[in-house]
């Protein structure tokens, strides 16, 4: 993770130093656009500065960034100087965060049943016309999905508003929009794992016993199945509470995606930097916390880390336990 943080960054600051212009030009062109000449003190211009002056070389800038994103203090950014990039990254990540969530919820609410139908009634007319819908949505941008929500439930119905972020009224677009993709992801994901395990040994086992098919589908083809599922969500979550760009743009919400696109129009490069390597360690923090926990749940992969006992292992310490026990002496003075 360590070394992939550092390739991240050193290829972002390097792809931002292809960009025209520098710290002192953005201030004297753009100053007005950017905010560097609204309000913007002595002191912040000062550190601003001293950290991405026009006379400190590009290496420099770079090792003082990293010193402070190692340390919490990334300084303040060129388009709000009195706000520091953690700041932001802390006000806005909650609300992306809260939609990303809302958006794996419904997801998950709707993909599942309708991938476990499809499976069950495969090669049927439900079958190929969920699996349809699903290459559809997954092929839908989810901007475009934002404006036909708008188009239907703001402009023809009236039901929901379509900008601005004044109560819980304006996250169920944002969240609908950021749920199509997912959902046909995980209707094919669920779909393809209920009918590779409806092939497996166990279930015909259990068939020969007189199992009825409800019981069959829920004590053992639906629990296995939704393992695969642990091993997309958390990663999906990652992509959705950093691909919010822009959704919360369209929408006008003020998460961190909306400042991250801020920031690369107006060439903010300590906001650029500061979200970029907040988004790449969450999405690697995300990934680790998804591999332990199907650690947890599959005993296969627990067995191949060393963390427990495979068959055979098992085996031979059962023999060993039973050898030294036939060797042990009984209370009283005989032996087994």
């Amino acid at each position: 993770m360590i070394l992939s943080l550092l390739a991240v960054s050193l290829l972002t600051w390097m792809l931002l130093q292809f960009a025209p212009g520098d710290f002192a030009s953005i201030k004297e062109i753009g100053g007005d656009s950017v905010g560097l000449a609204q309000g913007a003190s002595t002191e912040h211009t000062s550190s601003l500065q001293a950290r991405y002056g026009d006379d400190i070389p590009m290496w420099q800038q770079y090792l003082r960034f990293m010193g402070g994103a190692v340390t919490g203090d990334m300084g303040p950014t060129y388009r709000y100087p009195h706000l520091t990039v953690e700041t932001i990254i802390g006000r806005a990540f909650p609300i992306s965060a809260g939609l990303a969530l809302g958006a794996v919820l419904i997801s998950v609410v709707v993909a599942v049943p309708l991938g476990i139908l499809a499976a069950v009634r495969r090669k049927t007319p439900w079958d190929s016309g969920t699996m349809f819908l699903a290459t559809l949505g997954h092929g839908l941008p989810n901007y475009l999905a934002g404006l036909v929500l708008v188009l239907i439930f703001s402009a023809w119905l009236g039901l929901l508003p379509p900008f601005g972020w004044q109560g819980p009224q304006n996250a169920i677009l944002p969240m609908v929009a950021l749920a199509v993709s997912p959902i046909a992801i995980l209707a094919r994901y669920v779909r393809n794992s209920v009918l590779e395990n409806l092939r497996e040994e166990y279930v015909t086992a259990a068939k020969a016993k007189g199992g009825s098919f409800r019981s069959i589908m829920l004590r053992h083809v639906l629990r296995n199945s939704m393992m695969p599922l642990v091993t997309v969500l958390g990663p999906m979550f990652a992509g959705l509470a950093t691909g919010t760009i822009f959704v919360e743009s369209l929408f006008g919400v003020p998460g961190l995606g909306r400042y991250f696109t801020e920031a690369a129009v107006q060439r903010d490069m300590p906001l650029l930097m500061g979200s970029t390597l907040f988004f790449a360690v969450l999405l690697m923090v995300m990934n680790l916390f998804v591999d332990l926990i199907y650690a947890g749940l599959d005993p296969r992969v627990r067995a191949n880390m060393g963390l427990t006992q495979t068959g055979e292992e098992m085996a031979k310490s059962a023999a060993k336990n039973a050898a030294t026990t036939s060797e042990s002496p009984v209370q009283g003075g005989g032996a087994l």
